[in-house]
């Protein structure tokens, strides 16, 4: 099977229709060149203007939106295979890619999707892994406009490249695997195949932590859900909160407080881990007007808050990592 899907990328044969490039759209205005890295935020922990810059590429006109049924999906693949090699991310076999079918309904022919996974080793118990997951792809063109998704979810991807290059320099006592799902906006089909299909013993994962919509939020509010499922993180969760480098929030997971669009419980590739009773940590923000829509852009992304969100993220990280094996897990 991965053969065949080779043949199709090579020959360019991902899709059955042919679509209208989106740089032929009209009032659309390409996103290059807005970063000034003498006025952008700082991090300690990161170079935060290739943070901004990894979302300002793949929230581009260039990109069309991130679709995975069209063919410029492959720049936001290849891209993403750069950026895991930038950041010496061990690969587990001879790629970074995890190819699948996409089971698509408006397609007569499926095309093939991509998950990229890269490792971390880790110093003490490398049998032993934390997930940390994003999805790379959006919406696409719908009605001549192109939704590209600078939150929903590039936020999130260039998040998990920044996690990279800092446990890279400052290596957690367990594993981390870093994954990128593909086909998340179609009913969560890269992680569903990445959970059929693991990398490494299903028994080893201890926790998923998932990063979907980090910015913007003008109240600097950041959501960690999953303590109402899992209680035990609650007490490491509230040490990250000390640190924390926006206002870290807790809920958004119980079904019996929350309405059911406000529980973010089956809202991302979580819930796949969720189902499988892998415990999980959601990182977001609440809903907002540009959600799933063409406005998504890069403009909205907040850089200062988006920054110390992935900061916080990085600090709860390392809490999670340090503190985990305390709790007698796995989660029973």
């Amino acid at each position: 099977m991965k053969l065949v899907i080779d043949q199709l990328i090579k020959a360019g044969l991902l899709v059955a229709v042919l679509f209208v490039s989106c740089h032929a759209v009209a009032g659309q205005v390409a996103v290059s060149g807005r970063i000034d890295p003498t006025s952008s935020p700082k991090s300690k922990y990161f170079d935060a203007n290739r943070l901004l810059r990894d979302v300002e590429y793949l929230a581009s006109d260039e990109l069309e939106g991130r679709d995975a049924e069209r063919p410029s999906i492959e720049k936001a693949r290849d891209y993403l295979e750069k950026r895991y090699k930038e950041s010496n991310l061990e690969m587990i076999g001879t790629s970074y890619r995890q190819w699948f079918i996409i089971k698509y309904r408006k397609l007569t022919i499926t095309p093939a999707g991509t998950n990229f996974i890269g490792k971390i080793t880790g110093r003490k118990y490398p049998d032993k892994y934390l997930i940390i997951t994003a999805h790379y792809d959006h919406l696409g063109i719908m009605k001549v406009e192109i939704y590209n998704g600078a939150s929903d979810n590039a936020s999130g991807t260039a998040g998990i490249l920044a996690m990279a290059e800092y446990f890279k320099k400052n290596r957690p006592d367990h594993s981390l695997l870093f994954v990128a799902f593909d086909a998340e906006e179609q009913t969560y089909q890269g992680s569903k195949h990445f959970m059929a299909n693991l990398p490494v013993k299903k028994e080893s994962i201890l926790l998923n932590i998932n990063l979907d919509m980090i910015s913007p939020n003008d109240k600097r509010e950041l959501y960690a859900a999953g303590i109402f499922h899992h209680p035990k993180l609650k007490s490491l969760l509230e040490k990250a909160k000390e640190k924390a480098k926006v206002k870290l929030l807790f809920g958004h997971d119980d079904r019996k407080r929350d309405a059911e669009e406000t529980d973010w419980t089956s809202q991302s590739d979580h819930f796949i881990f969720f189902q499988e009773k892998i415990p999980f940590v959601y990182f977001g923000v609440e809903y907002h007007k540009d959600y799933h829509k063409p406005t998504d852009d890069f403009a909205i992304i907040q850089p200062e808050f988006f920054v110390r969100a992935v900061e916080t993220i990085i600090e709860t990280t390392k809490i999670l990592d340090k503190g985990i094996r305390k709790l007698k897990w796995p989660y029973n």
